[in-house]
């Protein structure tokens, strides 16, 4: 079943609106009766705590099947080991009944993934990550010209919604 499961990656640096836009990614997908699991990576430094798994809960009240933080090398579905790869956290995943797995940051993953960028320095993030199918952009990052993605103002949420359900739909 897992080899059927789309991945999705929702990457940016630090309040660019990864964990909003996972909800409403969520919220879609459960609406249209798919089933969807996430997975976090808690990059802020030492395992995930109960009160840093405030985004792995609202995933949840958004529609995800199976939610889990990893930092650390703890997986908060309490699950212990001396460290985890995303390749490790998807093969579990791959047990569960899910259609769609999105993944919120592991930039140097090579998943699909949608680029979040706020300010002009977040444009970095356009040549660290792979397999970009999207940038969605804040109007504070000064969007001078055309980028090589398809690209939308993050006020845009239905034509970027549109656009990212079809992926998802599609991705393999």
């Amino acid at each position: 079943m897992g080899q059927h499961q789309k991945v999705l990656q929702i990457v940016g640096y630090q309040n660019s609106g990864k964990t909003t836009l996972m909800e409403q990614l969520i919220s879609q997908a459960a609406t249209e009766g798919l089933q969807v699991g996430t997975i976090k990576h808690h990059g802020h430094g030492g395992p995930p705590m109960s009160d840093n798994a405030k985004d792995s809960v609202r995933h949840e009240q958004a529609g995800a099947s199976v939610t889990a933080v990893e930092g650390a090398g703890t997986l908060r579905m309490s699950i212990q080991q001396s460290n985890w790869q995303l390749a490790d956290i998807l093969a579990i995943y791959a047990l569960f009944n899910i259609d769609i797995i999105l993944i919120e940051g592991y930039k140097n993953e090579h998943h699909s993934k949608v680029v979040l960028l706020r300010t002009l320095e977040d444009q970095e993030l356009l040549q660290k990550v792979t397999n970009i199918i999207c940038v969605l952009y804040w109007p504070t990052y000064p969007l001078e010209k055309q980028l090589e993605y398809p690209t939308f103002s993050i006020h845009d949420k239905t034509q970027y919604m549109e656009f990212l359900m079809k992926e998802m739909r599609g991705i393999s």
